[in-house]
């Protein structure tokens, strides 16, 4: 594996998904306070939300956090989300700015090319997103239209076109599906003390009566990205620490919650080697950090479609699964998205 700044042979990729509450509020010192936090956690991939005013003055405060983060950065469009990455490790070879006609918070979306596993290999499509606040209708619409970017396709130097990985990250102001006991549970309907947050958090469901919002977290692992905390906690060597909340129980938004998510591609999962929640001081934002571990030389496997040797549950050796190998596009028409 060739070696890149910040990351040895045998080494990790870190991954951080944060919504920052409204940037700061145009408080410089907080600002920098926050992404100062960022930097201690050597990221080389971040994804963000709430970017508020990152956009003012010629983009002023954007290149002020590529500066303190030390990362190559995009905004997205009204300057809602942004991807920062570590110019060392991610080559970025396209942009993908016609995102829907849904969003109140538009995601910023990017096609990367993880240097170290070299220029034939294939890229990953990422997205920085924050679904919406106030109605569950809308964020359903929104999560069915994050799915197209675990449907691009890409031709490879033998001209082969296949499904490319994908990694998406954001705030969902809705709840997963609880995996196990170890999760975050869904809150009831009069747990939520503040009606008008109980009527956001919701649905009316099948039987005419109101519901959680799941729907979205569903949505995703239909669409064949997998919540990577749920994944990890599942997993022989990982850990119930990945199903920590994300945001804390407050008087209008009720108990803990953990809306704040990481959902990557099935290929990908072989490289995942951990998953934790950071804690942020109540003072600084009203969310968590999302920190995404994966194992570099897998990634370089996985990016290559070479074998990948990972454990199975239920096996006591280790043994070689064929990870990685995106799905061949048989028709010109698969890759309308593209």
């Amino acid at each position: 594996m060739k070696l890149v700044r910040g990351m040895r042979k045998g080494g990790t990729l870190t991954v951080l998904s944060w919504n920052f509450e409204r940037n700061g509020a145009d408080d410089p010192a907080k600002r920098l306070r926050a992404h100062q936090l960022l930097v201690s956690l050597t990221p080389h991939l971040v994804f963000r939300q709430e970017m508020w005013g990152a956009d003012a003055n010629g983009k002023q405060i954007m290149y002020e956090l590529e500066d303190v983060l030390g990362l190559r950065g995009w905004l997205g469009p009204r300057a809602s989300t942004a991807v920062f990455a570590d110019p060392g490790m991610f080559q970025p070879l396209r942009e993908w700015p016609d995102v829907g006609p849904m969003w109140v918070q538009a995601p910023t979306a990017l096609t990367l090319r993880f240097a170290p596993a070299g220029t034939g290999s294939m890229p990953m499509a990422v997205a920085s997103y924050h679904l919406n606040y106030a109605s569950a209708a809308n964020r359903l619409s929104e999560a069915e239209w994050l799915t197209v970017w675990a449907d691009k396709s890409w031709t490879t130097p033998d001209g082969e076109t296949v499904r490319m990985p994908a990694l998406l990250a954001g705030d969902n102001n809705s709840y997963p599906v609880p995996v196990a006991d170890e999760d975050v549970p869904l809150p009831g309907l009069r747990a939520i003390a503040d009606r008008p947050h109980r009527l956001h958090r919701s649905f009316v469901g099948p039987s005419g009566r109101r519901v959680m919002d799941t729907r979205p977290d569903e949505v995703m692992r239909t669409a064949g990205l997998e919540d990577v905390a749920r994944h990890w906690s599942l997993a022989r060597d990982g850990n119930e620490a990945a199903l920590a909340r994300t945001v804390d129980a407050c008087e209008t938004h009720g108990p803990d919650s953990r809306i704040d998510r990481i959902y990557a591609s099935s290929d990908l999962l072989p490289a995942v080697v951990g998953v934790d929640v950071v804690e942020v001081p109540k003072t600084d934002s009203d969310h968590h950090i999302v920190r995404l571990k994966l194992d570099a030389e897998h990634l370089v496997d996985i990016l290559n479609r070479q074998p990948v040797k990972v454990a199975v549950p239920g096996e006591e050796e280790h043994a070689d699964h064929l990870f990685g190998c995106p799905e061949t596009v048989g028709n010109s028409h698969c890759s309308q998205h593209s």
